[in-house]
């Protein structure tokens, strides 16, 4: 590119950059304005090319070629995707998946009808969210043939890595094929992540879609005020998706305007920046329409009136459930936590060299003005918006929250693409001084991330239980913070009690085995799937302190609600996660026979 004079054009950020004179007025504004954009554009590319190359002072920023940096990419995703499925039976059903199912059951009816069967209208409140993964997971059960909750689970994690993959990429689009890679890693190994990845299938896959939407938002935000009609076809799908599961999606489109507001051109006359928000909100029309289209497909309350998808944001912010959840060792109802409970949470959980980056890609926006920045600045300040205004809005309202951050998972891969651009921003400013500290610097940072990916190994199946150094970890964790409140390790308790079961009543020797009665705190639906000897049976006495064996997490102090001889323990980094206890020496009731209570019970 060269300026009036003939001169090549210097780098883009360089104070002697030369800026285009136009006269914005009458009929040419559309067209003198999008004449300022594409050498704009052609700046960046320019920029974006030489950057690749070198740093401001000539030194190699990286020894590594770009082209290396995409292949470990697509190699640590295949690795992730091999733990994925060889894995997936490894994680318990959760406490939402069998309601959740239910209510793609009900969804399937409820079109199978005619929209005759409304039953999902009343089934709790699940008809305030969308059902897409649970009509797809059914849809497949139904052709795959395998259990249908290891089914969820790996369809759940597949999503999980399209987050991952959707974190990396965007972060790629921003600064290049090393930040991309940092931002996979990062996301991958925060526990918080992992660890839901396999069976929180309401959070998971809406905050995969939220990623996946935010790569091709930042496409689009670059080609506004006219952006190519396949990234805003895709940008609309992903966005229905995304609403396909919460209301929660709305925010896309608050974060669409955040990107118009963004993205004006600010040198420009007043006409010349209503201009270009008037034709780039006309250019999103169609992404709108397909978005409320697959919206409604998948969440049929949402189409009984156009403001329901609205009212379900705002219902969520008034649940008055009976859940306590627990904060620095106090508990608290849902409706009470603190404000800052889910911003201290995500303090706690995610891995301090992600924090550490993103915290980094957020402050140097302080000192590069978003008028004169380059797209590199108003895309952080797009992501930075994406991480602190839902933070911001629960803090401000103070809504409701429990089970830490786990609503608040869709704030996770904003957080791991700036950690990526913050982070490949610290090696390049090493590399400017010398290349040895460069070195030093990825060292670093490599051994921080290991140390991340080994915690997580040892936590294994519960990777959703790491905590960071802020707190002590798991252990500084325990009993202040909630840790297991799924019960992820009941099928790992109830392997336990099978195993002491059948150590000390042989089977061979009696013909008809007793049955006992095990309390539980959890859900049924878990046990059932994992229970495999005949004489264990759900609690079906008539009062639960009177069943025979008991297995409970530590989380709440559950495990405390009933007394007995601990016969097994489910412990990771020396924690006890959960307890096997045997209370036939202080209920002492005779054995049931298993003739007569085959029936099994309700659960309580």
């Amino acid at each position: 590119m060269r300026d009036e004079a003939g001169d090549s054009a210097p780098v883009a950020g360089s104070e002697k950059r030369p800026r285009l004179a136009l006269q914005v007025s009458g009929p040419n504004v559309i067209s003198d304005n999008a004449l300022w954009r594409v050498e704009e554009r052609a700046a960046n590319r320019v920029s974006v090319h030489h950057a690749a190359k070198h740093d401001v002072e000539g030194t190699p920023r990286s020894i590594i070629p770009s082209k290396a940096f995409d292949f470990l990419a697509l190699a640590f995703l295949a690795v992730l995707a091999f733990l994925v499925f060889s894995t997936a039976k490894d994680y318990a059903i959760s406490n939402d998946e069998g309601v959740q199912h239910r209510y793609g059951e009900l969804i399937i009816a409820y079109y199978q009808s005619g929209l005759r069967v409304r039953d999902l209208f009343t089934f709790d409140n699940l008809y305030l969210y969308g059902g897409l993964f649970d009509v797809i997971a059914i849809a497949l059960g139904r052709v795959i043939p395998i259990d249908i909750y290891e089914l969820r689970h790996i369809l759940c994690a597949v999503t999980g890595l399209a987050g991952i993959a959707a974190s990396g990429a965007a972060a790629r689009l921003i600064a290049g094929p090393r930040a991309g890679l940092i931002a996979m890693v990062a996301l991958a190994l925060c526990g918080a992540w992992y660890g839901a990845m396999f069976n929180h299938t309401k959070d998971i896959p809406f905050a995969a879609a939220m990623a996946e939407a935010t790569l091709f938002l930042l496409r689009l935000a670059r080609q506004l005020p006219a952006p190519r009609a396949l990234d805003v076809v895709v940008f609309g799908c992903l966005a229905g998706a995304a609403l396909g599961q919460r209301s929660y999606g709305l925010l896309l489109f608050v974060y669409l305007g955040v990107a118009i507001l963004i993205y004006l051109p600010w040198p420009e006359s007043r006409g010349a920046r209503l201009a270009f928000a008037a034709n780039s909100l006309l250019a999103i029309c169609p992404a709108v329409a397909v978005a409320y289209l697959l919206m409604i497909l998948a969440w049929p309350w949402a189409a009984l009136s156009p403001l329901n998808p609205i009212r379900g944001l705002f219902a969520f912010s008034e649940f008055q459930y009976a859940i306590r959840t627990l904060f620095d060792g106090r508990v608290y109802e849902m409706a009470s936590v603190p404000r800052l409970y889910v911003p201290f949470y995500l303090l706690i959980r995610l891995p301090l060299m992600t924090q550490a980056g993103a915290a980094l890609a957020m402050v140097s926006l302080l000192w590069r003005p978003l008028r004169r920045g380059s797209v590199r600045c108003r895309e952080l300040a797009l992501l930075s918006t994406m991480v602190l205004l839902p933070l911001a809005s629960q803090a401000l309202i103070h809504g409701p929250a429990f089970s830490g951050m786990r609503h608040f998972l869709f704030v996770l891969p904003p957080l791991a693409m700036l950690a990526g651009v913050g982070l490949n921003d610290v090696l390049n400013t090493m590399a400017v001084r010398s290349r040895r500290l460069s070195s030093t610097a990825l060292a670093m940072m490599c051994a921080a991330f290991l140390s991340e990916g080994i915690m997580l190994a040892r936590l294994h199946p519960y990777e959703n239980l790491s905590y960071n150094a802020v707190v002590g970890g798991l252990p500084g964790a325990f009993r202040r913070y909630d840790l297991d409140y799924w019960f992820n390790s009941m099928p790992e308790a109830i392997r336990m009690l099978e195993a002491f079961v059948r150590e000390t009543t042989p089977l061979d020797n009696v013909k008809s085995p007793a049955v006992y009665s095990v309390a539980v705190c959890g859900e049924r639906p878990a046990f059932d799937h994992t229970v495999t000897l005949p004489q264990l049976r759900w609690d079906f006495r008539s009062e639960w302190d009177e069943s025979e064996f008991f297995i409970a997490p530590t989380h709440m102090n559950c495990d405390r609600d009933l007394d007995g001889a601990i016969i097994g323990r489910v412990e990771r980094l020396g924690v006890p996660i959960a307890y096997v206890k045997d209370r036939r020496a202080i209920v002492k009731q005779p054995a049931t026979n298993v003739s007569i209570a085959a029936r099994p019970s309700d659960s309580r």
